[in-house]
This record gives C-alpha cells, sequence and structure tokens, in this order.
C-alpha cells in the first residue's frame, strides 16, 4: 500500500515539474525515480504548502528547493558495485578476433562491464517505503542512462555479453535476481520497480538460464531455477494471456498475447499517456487505452505500428488484440528449454512434458501465423472482446497482418523451425527481399511512423535473434547472410561508439555510423544489450586482420 500511496504521489510531484519547467528537455520517469528523505506523510505536507498558480505551477526556484530538500537525486539508491569476476582481458577473450582495431574495440566494450554494475543500496533494503526501487538482493547489470534499474528482456543479451566476458557470477546474479522477482510476484517484471508491478516483458528467462548452463555446466542454478521457471510458464499460458483460435479443420491452438494488469496512465510516463489521452472522449476510452499502452511496453516494442489498428493514429494501439509471433516463439524456446534443464536434473517426466508442448505449440504457430506467399511468420489479430481463454475464435486469413516486420521472422531463432533446411532457405529468400535489411542492420519494420520501435530503427536483440537463427541452421549459405548482417551491426557500433564515445540503445539502419532515434525518450547510452550483442557477434564470427571496420 506504501508504495502506491508513493507513487500516486509522486506523479503529483511529476505533471507539477511539467508546469513549472515545461516540456523541453523533460523526463518524467526522473520523478518517479526520486527517493523521500523524510517519510511520505512528512514530504507530502511539505508539498502541499508550496504556494503554487492557478495552472498548477511553482517558482522554479521554490520547486528545485523543495526537491532537494526532500529528496534524494534519481539513481541515487543504485550504488557502484565493483565486479569481482572482471578482469581487463579474459583468458579465452574473442580469440577469433586478429585485427588490432577490432580487438581494442572489444576489449573496451568488455570495460564497460564496469561502468553498468550496480547494487541496490542498503537504504533500500532498510527502508523500502521511501523508494520505488526494488530491494533485489544481488548485484546487477543496468542498461544505461535513464534506465537506473534492471529490466527483463535485456538481460538476456547482457547475459550473452557477460559470458563472453567470461564473466560467470555477474551473469548468475543477473538470474538469481530474477528469480527473485517471480518468488515476489508469481512473474518476472518489466523492471525492478513499484511501478513496473502490473506487467512483465519478453519472456526470456529460461533462455538465460539455458545459456549459462551450457557455458558453465552449473547445475545447482538449473535446481534452483526450474521451480520458478514453470510459475513463470503458467503465468504466460492462463487467465487473460492466454487466447484460442480454432483453424479451418476445427483443430484449437492455445497461443499467448501480452496483457497488462493496468489501465492508468504508467507512473513512469504519466504525463505523457494523458496527453496522448486527451483526444478521448470519455474514460472508457481512455482506460482503455492506458491498457494497450502498458501492454505495448510489456511487449518491450514500445512503441511501434505492430500494435496500432491504423498505422496513423497513436491512439489506435490495440497490442492486447494481437497475437504476436515473437511472444509465441519465446514461449516454444522456453518449452525447450524447460524441457533440456528438466533433463540435466534427471527430471525426464518435466522434460517429455514440455517437449510435447513445444510439438503442440510449433504446430499452433505454423497454422495460425504461416503466410507461405510472403514466406514469413505474420502477427493475427483477435476479436478485441475477447477476456476469456475458454472462448475462441476461427481463424481468418483475412486477420493476419500483412505489414513486414523483423519480428515476422522470430522464430528462425527457435531450434525447431531453423533446423529445416527448407524452411530456412524460403526464410532467407523472404528475409532477403522484405526491405528490412539495410546497410547498417536490419530494420524493425518498413513504416516510417516515428515511433521507436519502427523505420529505420534496427535494435541489437532484433539483429542477434535472426543471425543467430540462421548459423544455427548450419547451412553455409545462411551462415553467410548472417555475417553480413552481423559485420554491418558491428561496423555502425564502432563508428558511432568512435565518434560519440559511447555505446547506444539503437541505431539508424539505413546509413552505416548513424544512431537512432524517434519515441518518448531522447537516445539512451550505455548500454546493455548493444554491448552484449557487439561480444557475441565477434565471439561467433571473429574479425580477420585485413578486413576493415570502418564503415563503407
Amino acid at each position: 500500500m506504501q508504495s502506491i500511496d508513493l507513487l500516486a504521489f509522486l506523479e503529483r510531484v511529476q505533471e507539477t515539474a511539467l508546469h513549472t519547467f515545461g516540456d523541453q528537455n523533460f523526463d518524467p520517469k526522473y520523478y518517479v525515480d526520486l527517493s523521500l528523505n523524510h517519510n511520505l506523510s512528512i514530504t507530502v505536507d511539505a508539498f502541499e504548502k508550496l504556494s503554487k498558480s492557478g495552472t498548477g505551477s511553482i517558482s522554479a526556484h521554490d520547486f528545485n528547493v523543495f526537491i532537494d530538500s526532500y529528496f534524494n537525486s534519481a539513481g541515487s539508491d543504485v550504488v557502484y558495485h565493483e565486479p569481482a569476476d572482471f578482469v581487463i582481458e579474459p583468458d579465452g577473450f574473442l580469440p577469433k578476433v586478429k585485427n588490432h582495431d577490432v580487438r581494442n574495440f572489444g576489449l573496451e566494450v568488455h570495460s564497460l562491464w564496469k561502468n553498468l554494475s550496480r547494487k541496490v543500496s542498503d537504504s533500500v533494503h532498510d527502508k523500502s517505503e521511501l523508494h520505488t526501487l526494488l530491494p533485489l538482493p544481488y548485484s546487477m547489470m543496468i542498461p544505461g542512462s535513464r534506465f537506473r534499474e534492471v529490466y527483463y528482456w535485456d538481460s538476456y543479451w547482457v547475459i550473452r555479453g557477460l559470458l563472453a566476458s567470461k564473466m560467470y557470477d555477474s551473469a548468475k546474479a543477473i538470474v538469481e535476481n530474477l528469480l527473485s522477482l517471480i518468488d515476489t510476484y508469481g512473474y518476472v517484471l518489466n523492471g525492478a520497480r513499484a511501478y513496473y508491478t502490473n506487467r512483465s516483458q519478453p519472456p526470456l528467462l529460461s533462455s538465460m538460464v539455458h545459456a549459462i548452463y551450457e557455458c558453465t555446466g552449473d547445475v545447482e542454478l538449473v535446481i534452483t531455477a526450474l521451480p520458478q521457471l514453470l510459475k513463470e510458464y503458467n503465468f504466460w499460458n492462463s487467465d487473460i494471456h492466454s487466447v484460442t483460435i480454432k483453424d479451418a479443420e476445427g483443430c484449437e491452438h492455445r497461443l499467448s498475447r501480452y496483457y497488462a494488469r493496468w489501465n492508468q496512465p504508467r507512473p513512469e510516463s504519466s504525463t505523457t499517456d494523458k496527453k496522448s489521452a486527451s483526444s478521448l472522449t470519455n474514460d472508457f476510452e481512455k482506460q482503455r487505452f492506458y491498457r494497450e499502452v502498458a501492454s505495448a511496453a510489456e511487449s518491450g516494442w514500445d512503441f511501434s505500428t505492430r500494435w496500432m489498428r491504423n498505422t496513423a493514429e497513436f491512439t489506435t494501439l490495440s497490442t492486447t488484440s494481437v497475437l504476436p509471433v515473437d511472444l509465441n516463439a519465446y514461449i516454444l524456446k522456453m518449452e525447450l528449454d524447460i524441457a533440456a534443464l528438466a533433463k540435466a536434473t534427471g527430471d525426464h517426466d518435466t522434460s517429455g512434458k514440455f517437449l510435447k508442448a513445444s510439438e503442440t505449440r510449433k504446430h499452433s504457430i505454423n497454422s495460425i501465423f504461416w503466410n507461405e506467399k510472403m514466406g514469413q511468420w505474420l502477427d493475427y489479430w483477435i476479436d478485441p472482446d475477447v477476456t476469456c481463454k475458454a472462448e475462441s475464435q476461427n481463424w481468418n486469413a483475412l486477420n493476419q497482418n500483412h505489414n513486414v516486420y523483423a519480428s515476422n521472422f522470430i522464430p528462425l531463432w527457435i531450434n525447431l523451425f531453423n533446423s529445416d533446411t527448407l524452411l530456412v532457405e524460403k526464410l532467407t529468400k523472404s528475409l532477403k527481399t522484405s526491405g528490412l535489411v539495410l546497410e547498417a542492420g536490419i530494420a524493425t519494420s518498413l513504416i516510417r511512423s516515428g515511433e521507436q520501435w519502427d523505420f529505420p530503427n534496427g535494435w541489437a536483440p532484433i539483429q542477434h535473434m535472426i543471425v543467430e537463427g540462421l548459423v544455427r541452421s548450419g547451412s553455409e549459405q545462411a551462415r553467410g547472410f548472417a555475417e553480413e548482417i552481423a559485420v554491418n551491426w558491428i561496423r555502425t557500433n564502432y563508428a558511432v561508439y568512435k565518434t560519440t564515445g559511447v555505446m547506444h540503445e539503437k541505431f539508424d539502419v539505413e546509413k552505416s555510423g548513424q544512431f537512432g532515434g524517434g519515441g518518448e525518450y531522447t537516445p539512451q547510452t550505455g548500454f546493455g544489450w548493444s554491448n552484449g550483442v557487439v561480444l557475441a557477434f565477434l565471439e561467433e564470427f571473429g574479425w580477420s586482420e585485413e578486413m576493415k571496420i570502418y564503415c563503407r
């Protein structure tokens, strides 16, 4: 209850800050990341005594004095942590990288783990009611910049980078923190803040555990994680996340969707969401819109035309009416991961159960999402009024979303698909002719909407999953195409790093050497998953001594 009251108050502070300072360079998240110097009632009382204008603004001087007196700065409740497993150049680090400049770049990216390593301060553990930050038990890696806390799906690519850096303890600590969230909430939160408890993010925890186990053979971690992975699996396959579609033959297919348990403005973006909803005419429409916004945030693709009924109108977000290709691919991977991890512990009954579930889901993914003409899997629009998994809908080809998104190729990451030689050939041809593959990498979509998960932005996790899927196919042709994408991605990361001195969250893939933009916040740097994917690509493909690193 205390954290809810605290959040409601911080949203008021956020709104007052907007009225006081205006929207130029305004970041609403900053104000809900503040921690209190005094208890909530004292702070609220001091706030109420501030002299306000009719529009709700306060003089900049008075507001700054209030903030300085009653709050600690955003980010002060996460403190630097020296990672004990960091060494300047680990044994066996990037053995295939022969080029001097590229090796130095890899070492510089590796060194950034020290910059991003944090732990929760003692004050969060001792007086959690003064903080929106959650009291995680172990050290962590933050993405960087305004993202001062752990994020769920980012962590997978951070871990892949840490494994390339031989930082196994740091990787394990991330997983243990996420497991602790399942202990407390029943699922992994979007991020480790009180305002993220209404939603999750793409479910990749099993992939993290599996990657660490493959690298270290840590069976104890697997034994610890399995019960929690089963809880998370149930979360994504029951209640409001589950939808049943009946195909043309009358067979029923249970698939999953994103659905945040929330119908209010997101606290971290409250002023932004209220402004977006201002054109809506009644409370019911606004509450529906807020749920769709939060559900899009649960997808990790916040925001994209993928979730809009009308790609030109943001208020037509309908995330809960989409059965997403990628989410169901992640859950299929979860089934395969759990099967493999259970087998490693000797639990053959659970392993067999999840292998069977994976075959069922593979069939459902092909039945509902596959489009033979396009050679891609397509998101599927469902009836927006469906709220119960017991209700089934009849499949209709017209309900497939025929717009081209990088997510249409994510199932390629899963072994059940990339092991099919003919399918890989078809997907490779489709990807090459899709318009998504550009000079610096794979674009997220073909629609220039101004949203950050649309054209011309490319994102590290998308590059990695598609490239790794092509590599795992075993096809030399597919591997060659994958390496071309990876090399171009490394080049653009390198060029931007050399120009700006920092690693970026996203990139403009139309032209090499440009970082990305768009969306509801300014471009961020650091950056966890970008660092991880560069290291993973360099580990996989290496870099010959004579090959140039500079953009063409």
